[in-house]
Formats: C-alpha cells, sequence, structure tokens
C-alpha cells in the first residue's frame, strides 16, 4: 500500500473541440509527468491529477479552474491551450493564490505573479523563426493567424520585424477559431505570390489550410514548399502525422522536437510507453511534462507549502527536464530556453535544420529584443538582410 502523501494537481485541457489535438497533447503530457514523479524512489509525496475539460469552450475555463481550486487541495493547475483561456483563469488563481503552469507557447505581453509560463515566448518562437527565414526564402511574407490573441499578436511582430528588415507584408488575413473556409485565402496567396506564409492558425484551420496549400502547390510548381514554405511556430509532431502529406517540406520553431539528439531527449523518450511516443511527441506534451517535473521540485524542497513558496523554490534551482536543466526567470515567471528551426519529412517527423544551442532569456515584452539589419538600398546590398537577435 502506498502511504505517501498525496498532492493533487489541477490538469485543465481542452481534449475535444476547435483545438482538441493540442489539448490532448498537454493531458498526454501531464499525465506523464505525474506517472514519472510517482515512479520515483525516495519521495514522501505522490502526485494525482484532478482533470476537467472545458472542451474547447472558453467560458468554462474560470468556472472550472475556481472547481478546482475551491476545496483547497489543488494549489497547481497545469494547463490552458489558446492565451483567451488562459486569461480567463488569472482572476481565480489571483484571488486563491493558486498557480497555473502554462505550458504552450504563446505570444508573451504578459507577466503575472501567478502563472508559470513553461513554453516559449515571442523572443524564443517567431524572431528566432524570421531570423532563419528570411536569409533564406526573402522579404516578401504572407501573415495568416486565428482570429484571437496569438493570432493578433504574433502576426504584429512578424509585421514589425519584416518592415523593420526593408520587407513587405503582401497580406495579413484572420479566421475564426475552427474555421475551414480557407479557399479565398489559397486565391489571394496565388495572386500575390508571396515569399513565405506564416501560419499562426491552430487545430483544424491550420490544418484545413496546409491540406489546401498542398493542392495549390501540385496544381503550380511555383507554390511548392521548397519555392515558397509555410512557416508555423505551433505545429507539433502529433498534427503533422495526422495532416500528412500537407505538412512535408515546410518549417516551424519549437523548444523541442522528438528528434533532438540529446542525452535529457534520450532518457525522456527512453522513459515513455510506446502508445505515447506513436502519436508524436510534440513541444506541448514536453513542456506539459516538464511542468510537472518543476512542481515536484519545488514540493520536495518546501514540504508541500503554499504554492508560491514552491515557485520561489523552483526559481533557486535548476530543474533537470527533457530539455535539460530548466530555468525559471525570477523577474517573469518564464523559463529560460533554447530554440531550433525543423522542416516537416514524409514520415510525419521533423528533421532539425538549425539546432539552438544556447538558452534564450525570456522578454515576454520585447525590451531587450532587437533586430541589427544592413542597408538593403543600395546596388552593392544583399538582397537578403541578415537578422542578428541581441
Amino acid at each position: 500500500m502506498d502511504t505517501r502523501t498525496v498532492v493533487q494537481v489541477g490538469v485543465l485541457f481542452s481534449r475535444s473541440g476547435p483545438y482538441a489535438d493540442l489539448g490532448e497533447q498537454g493531458y498526454a503530457g501531464t499525465m506523464a509527468g505525474i506517472a514519472a514523479v510517482n515512479a520515483r524512489t525516495g519521495l514522501p509525496f505522490r502526485l494525482e491529477a484532478s482533470v476537467a475539460d472545458p472542451k474547447g469552450n472558453t467560458d468554462r475555463y474560470a468556472a472550472l479552474a475556481a472547481e478546482l481550486v475551491s476545496g483547497g487541495e489543488v494549489r497547481h493547475i497545469v494547463g490552458c491551450t489558446t492565451s483567451w483561456s488562459r486569461k480567463e483563469v488569472i482572476p481565480v488563481l489571483e484571488k486563491t493564490q493558486a498557480l497555473l503552469w502554462y505550458p504552450c507557447v504563446y505570444e508573451g505581453f504578459e507577466a503575472n505573479e501567478n502563472v508559470v509560463y513553461v513554453g516559449a515566448c515571442a523572443n524564443q518562437h517567431i524572431l528566432p523563426l524570421l531570423e532563419f527565414a528570411l536569409p533564406a526564402f526573402g522579404r516578401r511574407g504572407f501573415l495568416l493567424g486565428s482570429n484571437y490573441i496569438w493570432g493578433w499578436e504574433t502576426c504584429r511582430i512578424a509585421r514589425d520585424v519584416i518592415l523593420r528588415s526593408g520587407g513587405e507584408v503582401l497580406g495579413e488575413r484572420h479566421v475564426p477559431l475552427g474555421d475551414a473556409d480557407i479557399d479565398r485565402i489559397i486565391d489571394e496567396i496565388h495572386r500575390k505570390k508571396p515569399d513565405f506564409i506564416l501560419n499562426s492558425l491552430i487545430g483544424p484551420s491550420s490544418y484545413a489550410f496546409l491540406r489546401a496549400y498542398r493542392a495549390l502547390g501540385e496544381r503550380d510548381g511555383d507554390f511548392a514548399p521548397g519555392r515558397r514554405p509555410v512557416l508555423s511556430c505551433n505545429l507539433g509532431e502529433n498534427e503533422i502525422v495526422k495532416i500528412m502529406p500537407a505538412a512535408e517540406g515546410h518549417y516551424t520553431t519549437a523548444t523541442y522536437f522528438e528528434t533532438l539528439e540529446t542525452q535529457e531527449n534520450a532518457r525522456f523518450l527512453a522513459g515513455l510507453p510506446e502508445d505515447a511516443r506513436a502519436a508524436g511527441i510534440s513541444a506541448f506534451f514536453a513542456q506539459a511534462y516538464s511542468a510537472v517535473l518543476l512542481i515536484a521540485a519545488g514540493i520536495e524542497v518546501t514540504g508541500g507549502a503554499a504554492a508560491l513558496d514552491v515557485l520561489e523554490a523552483v526559481k533557486a534551482r535548476a530543474v533537470e527536464t527533457p530539455f535539460g536543466p530548466l530555468r525559471i526567470d525570477p523577474a517573469n515567471n518564464h523559463i529560460h530556453v533554447v530554440a531550433h528551426v525543423a522542416r516537416a519529412t514524409a514520415g510525419g517527423r521533423y528533421d532539425i535544420v538549425r539546432q539552438g544551442r544556447d538558452a534564450i532569456a525570456p522578454d515576454p515584452f520585447l525590451i531587450r529584443s532587437a533586430l541589427a539589419v544592413p542597408a538593403i538600398e543600395t546596388a552593392t546590398a544583399p538582397s537578403r538582410p541578415q537578422l542578428r537577435l541581441v
């Protein structure tokens, strides 16, 4: 009989609705992290999941978060996919002094004391992606996003980067969450011939676009992935394996890829059950898994004190995760993390084309991040500008 103290961890992901594939990865990563912690010997506690599913209904997140923390046993919630849902939950956390461990990539421009941002912020995803893409593909971009905070802000940042580099935005379009009616957008891209498309759609909208863009490339070779690629910041392995060949040849950036050849990743993958790996292990899965490890590390130090005390304990140390030693920035509750760029293969996996080496300090408000771009108007200037992040 297991006599260890039970610590409840809230798990708040939508496993149905317009972004169910993403929510399923967050849920699966959290549950795998809980299993990994509970398998460790010598810990005086074990974790137990208290699961709530908003089913893609943003209005349900705050109510379910309140239910999770109402009894006082749940002080930590791993969850939320969209920024919209995260912002709905924050007032509940502030009122109860609970913590949300948010494992999804997001647009930045937030630093709340009751949220730990275990996913990358803008200077850790969109800036490295454009640093790679502009010299490689050109400066004429087309911006595409889901019609909410993530899409708006990601496209706004991309527009600023492209224009500052001397480039041109040929169009910007946003579609409602879950909307798969994108033929008009394909027609516009066909007419305008951008050098690349930045895809900030999520879920079925993204899948419909990639399938339609693949069909366009088959009709007109000028839109083959090697000629005018699609760039994404939020398209995981579990998604591309389901929509192949639509994603083949296109690019994404992430803090983690299943194909990373590191000792930490090898140990992580070896410890996962085969059924988890079969679906593809995304950065979202790895970040949710790591969030649980961070929670456990803090509880181990404090003995399960108040949630904010657990966070302070974790801030004082680096915790071993699939990313390597993970550190939370004490100034803004974001992680220091490495960014990678990869290209989707026909087999439904990612080949890393630029592997990051050094962890990027989080800059959620883009205060310290800047672009250094050479002049491009002279006859001797390069046709494709070089970007440098400082």
